[in-house]
C-alpha cells in the first residue's frame, strides 16, 4: 500500500515538474514585451492633422451658387426640433420663420434660449453668423442646449441659409468676391511709380527736365464688398 502511495505521489510530482518546465520553455519562445507606444495608429489621421489648413471659402462666394431647393432637403435634418412655416409653433428649438437678419436670442414667441446663446445677444443672425453657427453650434456658443453637431459641408450650409432666407426674410445676398481677387501687397520700400520719360530736348541743346515720377493713382486696393 505504501509503495502504491509513493508511486502516485511521484507521478503527481513528476507531472507538476513537467508542467512547470513546459511553462518556462514556452515563455522563452513566446515572450512579449511592453510596446514603446501604447494604442493603435489610425492611418491618415496624423498626416491630415499635420497638413496645411484648407483655405476657407467666403460664405458670400458660396451663397452666390447656393440652391434653396437643396437647402430644403438639408433642413429636414433640423425639422425634428424646428418649424419654419409662418406662425409655426416652437418645439425643442424655436420656430425659424424670418430668422435671417433677426437679433440673436431674441423674440421667437418667448422661447427660452440658453444662457450660452444669450451671450451673443445684440448681434444679428446675418449670413456670416449663421454660417459659423451651422458649422458648429457648440463652438459658436459653448454650453448651448442645441445638441446638433453641425453641417460639415460648406455647400450644405450655404444651401440651407438660402432656403431659410427665402422663408420670410428675403434679404439681398452679399456680393460674391471677384474670382482670385486679393489685395496687392506693396514692397517694403513702397511702390515705385512709372519710369520717368525724358522730355524732348529744347532747341538750345540743354537737357530737358525729367518727369517727377509720381506714383500712379491706380495702385490703390479695392475695398471688399460689404457683408450682409
Amino acid at each position: 500500500m505504501d509503495n502504491r502511495t509513493n508511486v502516485i505521489a511521484m507521478m503527481v510530482l513528476g507531472a507538476g515538474i513537467v508542467a512547470l518546465g513546459t511553462t518556462i520553455v514556452s515563455g522563452e519562445f513566446f515572450h512579449s514585451e511592453r510596446p514603446e507606444k501604447m494604442g493603435y495608429t489610425v492611418e491618415g489621421v496624423e498626416a491630415e492633422a499635420g497638413g496645411e489648413t484648407a483655405a476657407v471659402v467666403p460664405v458670400a462666394a458660396l451663397l452666390a451658387s447656393a440652391d434653396a431647393a437643396k437647402g430644403a432637403e438639408v433642413f429636414k435634418k433640423c425639422a425634428a426640433c424646428h418649424t419654419i412655416a409662418s406662425g409655426g409653433p416652437n418645439g425643442i428649438g424655436p420656430n425659424l420663420y424670418a430668422t435671417v437678419g433677426e437679433g440673436i436670442a431674441e423674440g421667437k414667441g418667448g422661447f427660452a434660449f440658453s444662457d450660452a446663446l444669450k451671450t451673443k445677444a445684440g448681434g444679428k443672425w446675418d449670413f456670416e453668423a449663421l454660417n459659423t453657427w451651422l458649422t458648429s453650434p457648440r463652438a459658436y456658443a459653448p454650453g448651448t442646449k442645441m445638441t446638433f453637431a453641425g453641417l460639415s459641408k460648406p455647400e450644405d450650409r450655404a444651401n440651407v441659409i438660402v432656403y431659410m432666407n427665402s422663408q420670410g426674410s428675403n434679404l439681398p445676398l452679399p456680393a460674391a468676391p471677384a474670382p482670385g481677387a486679393a489685395p496687392a501687397k506693396a514692397p517694403a520700400g513702397g511702390t515705385a511709380g512709372p519710369a520717368a520719360t525724358p522730355a524732348a530736348a529744347p532747341a538750345a541743346g540743354k537737357p530737358g527736365a525729367t518727369g517727377s515720377g509720381a506714383p500712379a493713382s491706380g495702385n490703390s486696393t479695392a475695398k471688399p464688398a460689404p457683408k450682409g
